[in-house]
């Protein structure tokens, strides 16, 4: 009797012991499987890290003074200033810059959006009364928005004075075009609150559309990227810029409400930015110039 009790308690024991390996090996085994993972995920991370160092100085943040008018159905007017930061990508060596031109005009969103308010008397106006780039040591170099494209929600930026040297700038002509759910990085300069510091976001492609133009849409993530922000593929080509694309939407009824289905913001492609850059006006002989800052 105290043989089989003996036994069974041996027998517990082993079953046990015979569990936790079972347990160690299975914990084992799945870092095995993870680890190829951590190391992508590693080499991703150094290839952003790579990217951002690469192209920072590309990365711009132009200041605006807006000047602001609003006035609806006769109830008269309504002015304001205001002072904002924006983000932009240098794509040429004489100091071009492209932003999103939602970012310059933030009622034009709302005035493409609902024309049939607009015929009932509401009028949203603004207009860039100032335009600098912010350079590393805190100076502002004067600019001037050279071009517009309504379409695309792109606008041009470039220093008043010509640069005697070239500025670091990214080169348009060197793209990559994404495929579904491909990892991009997107890269940024944030605020006065952190320190100018730049960031970068990963962002993935969750939509490809082709018509009427193609362009690309990151998923909805919350990151760092925003308007103006350069993104690019994992080996460091440009993929193109965030702008916004808005249309006419019928099924609001011309309302505030609603109409999140008719905005959202896109990677524009490379390639079309480029077709503008092609329109911008040269600066003439006349031009004064103007030293190229450290970083812009």
């Amino acid at each position: 009797m105290c043989r089989c009790i003996m036994t069974g308690k041996v027998f517990e024991e082993r079953k046990a012991l015979m569990k936790m390996k079972c347990r160690v090996l299975a914990a084992v085994l799945a870092m095995a499987m993870l680890a190829p993972w951590v190391a992508w995920a590693d080499e991703d991370a150094a290839k952003a890290r790579a990217i951002l160092e690469k192209n920072k100085l590309a990365v711009a943040t132009v200041k605006l003074v807006v000047k602001q008018k609003f006035s609806m159905f006769g109830m008269g007017s309504e002015e304001n200033e205001s002072k904002m930061d924006i983000t932009g990508t240098v794509i040429g060596p004489d100091g071009l810059i492209v932003v999103a031109l939602s970012s310059t005009d933030p009622m034009a969103i709302y005035r493409s959006m609902m024309p049939s308010m607009l015929d009932e008397g509401l009028q949203m106006d603004s207009e860039l009364s100032d335009v600098k780039i912010l350079a590393e040591d805190g100076s502002e170099i004067p600019a001037q928005v050279i071009l517009r494209d309504n379409d695309l929600d792109l606008a041009f930026v470039r220093p008043k004075e010509k640069p005697v040297q070239p500025w670091p700038h990214i080169d348009l002509r060197n793209d990559a075009k994404p495929e579904l759910l491909d990892k991009l990085v997107a890269l940024n300069r944030l605020g006065k609150a952190a320190n100018r510091a730049y960031s970068l976001s990963y962002e993935w492609v969750e939509a490809i559309v082709d018509k009427p133009r193609t362009f690309y849409v990151p998923g909805t993530q919350i990151t760092n990227s925003t308007q103006g922000s350069p993104v690019f593929s994992l080996d460091g080509k440009i993929v193109g810029v965030i702008v916004i694309r808005a249309i006419k939407d019928s099924d609001s009824g011309g309302g505030l409400f609603g109409m999140s289905d008719a905005v959202t913001p896109i990677i524009l492609p490379a390639a079309d930015i480029l077709e503008g850059v092609q329109q911008a006006p040269p600066f003439t002989e006349g031009d004064a110039t103007t030293p190229a800052p450290e970083t812009h």
